[in-house]
């Protein structure tokens, strides 16, 4: 999820806290509990800070090891540590259980996205997408912030927490059946279709599809169960030529192919000499184009002299970013 859902959702964990006897007997334990909860709720995204050094890394990184089984301990331990030293009367055991509450929950919640995470490290690195529900929802974002000014007004925040969150489940619930029932219509639609990848987006009912047969890649839009087909591209083995490998060697190339599953790839002769080198994941179709690409240009010395991947949505763009 995006982090101002993470955000509110810390907040009204806080408020569900107080169902702890522990919680609510304490001052200390409760102020290093909602402490705890907050930072939790964060923590695993910390990784964000890896943009700043490029996208290849960010995209590569990001949702991996900060969000894999042992860092969903590590996490409320390392928290837990630091509050005792500024709250040494709190609750240790309260403390830890809550805080790994917040970070298992978000992590939970991320593995609900198209972009998923690596949250199954170390036993594998494959990236678990479930594809269920969008990055910022606005009724999960809509209900946290009514329940905490509902709080805010006066309300048992742990009546008022529980009803939310029960709802919650609900919601996940219903998500979790449209999306198989429109995965089910994308199989009855495309003919040998066998790898269906499906991206929900702020809009209830509508999708993004991207899926494969034996022969084509197709991309598609859903809206409930009626599948409108976008785009039919043929798929073509990958050039065993040096060239192509030289540039699936590229950091930016290589961080892609980590990440996406379904893509397609462009081969053409540009100026100075150049060969381009493109891939494009076919998820995420905006305005007639694919936004998310990993691109390298190769010299005739078979040299990648310019590379870049992420998200552009214009030519003029990506060749800003090439140099």
């Amino acid at each position: 999820m995006d982090t101002g859902t993470h955000l509110v959702m810390g907040i009204t964990i806080s408020g569900l806290t107080f169902a702890d006897p522990t919680v609510a007997a304490s001052t200390a334990t409760a102020t290093a509990v909602i402490a705890g909860v907050m930072l939790g709720s964060q923590a695993p995204d910390i990784d964000t800070v890896l943009k700043l050094r490029n996208n290849a890394v960010y995209i590569r990184h990001h949702r991996g090891i900060t969000h894999s089984i042992p860092a969903v301990f590590i996490w409320p331990t390392l928290i837990t540590l630091v509050l005792l030293l500024l709250l040494p009367d709190a609750n240790v055991l309260h403390l830890w259980l809550w805080t790994f509450f917040a970070v298992a929950l978000h992590v939970f919640v991320d593995i609900f996205n198209a972009y998923g995470t690596q949250a199954l490290r170390p036993f594998t690195k494959k990236w678990i997408a479930l594809g269920i529900i969008n990055t910022f929802d606005p009724i999960i974002f809509g209900l946290n912030v009514i329940a905490i000014m509902i709080w805010a007004f006066g309300a048992d925040p742990v009546i008022t927490m529980s009803i939310l969150y029960g709802t919650l489940v609900i919601y996940y619930i219903i998500r979790t059946w449209l999306h198989h029932a429109v995965k089910q219509a994308v199989q009855n639609t495309i003919p040998d279709v066998k790898d269906i990848y499906l991206s929900p987006t702020r809009y209830f009912f509508q999708y993004r599809v991207a899926a494969n047969s034996d022969t084509h890649h197709y991309v598609a839009r859903a809206y409930g169960r009626s599948i409108t087909l976008l785009d039919k591209f043929k798929i073509e083995p990958l050039p065993e030529e040096e060239l192509f490998e030289v540039a699936i060697q590229d950091e930016n190339l290589r961080s892609f192919l980590s990440f996406s599953p379904i893509y397609r790839f462009e081969i053409r002769k540009i100026k100075n000499n150049l060969t381009e080198v493109r891939l494009i994941d076919l998820r995420y179709r905006s305005n007639n184009r694919y936004p998310f690409v990993a691109v390298a240009q190769v010299d005739e010395h078979l040299k990648v002299v310019n590379s870049y991947t992420g998200w552009i949505f214009s030519e003029e763009k990506l060749r800003s970013k090439l140099g």
